[in-house]
């Protein structure tokens, strides 16, 4: 299994597009991270790729691409041109072994040194593996969507983080400590 020590974190590229939809389509297969339901195809990240403005990057161990992180507009109003919302994905075979915070730390360098001020995402609030990710990763918790969409016929819940940025912040490195780590409980206040 490939540590996260082992992977080179890079920006994507057009060779990549087929290996990130594959993470992601597996990722939605689980239900577990996206609203999504149908599978993408390559050309579907190919723009992404593309767009310099939108960091993508990719943690690459050598024979394949094992995870991506990216950052979207969060809105076209022009007041949040700042503001970017943030995807991470990790292959299931590479989960668990620092792959996903590295790219979250890199993808959050590059963002602000594309001139972004804050990350924001949004996750399952009974997503455990996510929350400890940007926990770990140096988020804080800011909002929860009760009842924001509808997977599969079921409500869930949408945990709302973000996290403020330098342009100049170096990349930081955090080792797992899963004595500090967080839970899935709501934030104060709510049941």
């Amino acid at each position: 299994m490939t540590e996260a020590t082992e992977a080179v974190i890079r920006r994507a590229s057009s060779t990549d597009a087929e290996a990130i939809c594959g993470i992601y389509n597996a990722a939605l297969a689980e239900r577990a991270s996206t609203f999504e339901t149908e599978p993408r195809l390559a050309e579907d990240f190919a723009s992404r790729i593309d767009d310099a403005r939108f960091p993508l990057l990719v943690a690459d161990a050598g024979p394949a691409v094992i995870g991506w992180a990216g950052v979207a507009p969060y809105s076209g109003r022009p007041c949040y041109a700042g503001i970017a919302e943030c995807s991470v994905y990790v292959a299931v075979e590479s989960r668990g072994r620092g792959v996903g915070t590295a790219l979250t730390e890199a993808l959050a360098a590059a963002a602000g040194h594309s001139g972004f001020h804050k990350l924001i995402g949004k996750l399952f609030a009974d997503n455990a593996a996510s929350i400890r990710l940007v926990d770990r990763c140096g988020f804080a918790a800011v909002g929860r969507h009760r009842r924001h969409g509808q997977l599969d016929g079921e409500w869930r819940d949408v945990l709302l983080v973000e996290r403020l940025l330098e342009a100049d912040e170096p990349i930081r490195l955090v080792p797992y400590d899963p004595s500090v780590a967080a839970t899935s409980a709501p934030p104060a206040g709510e049941s």
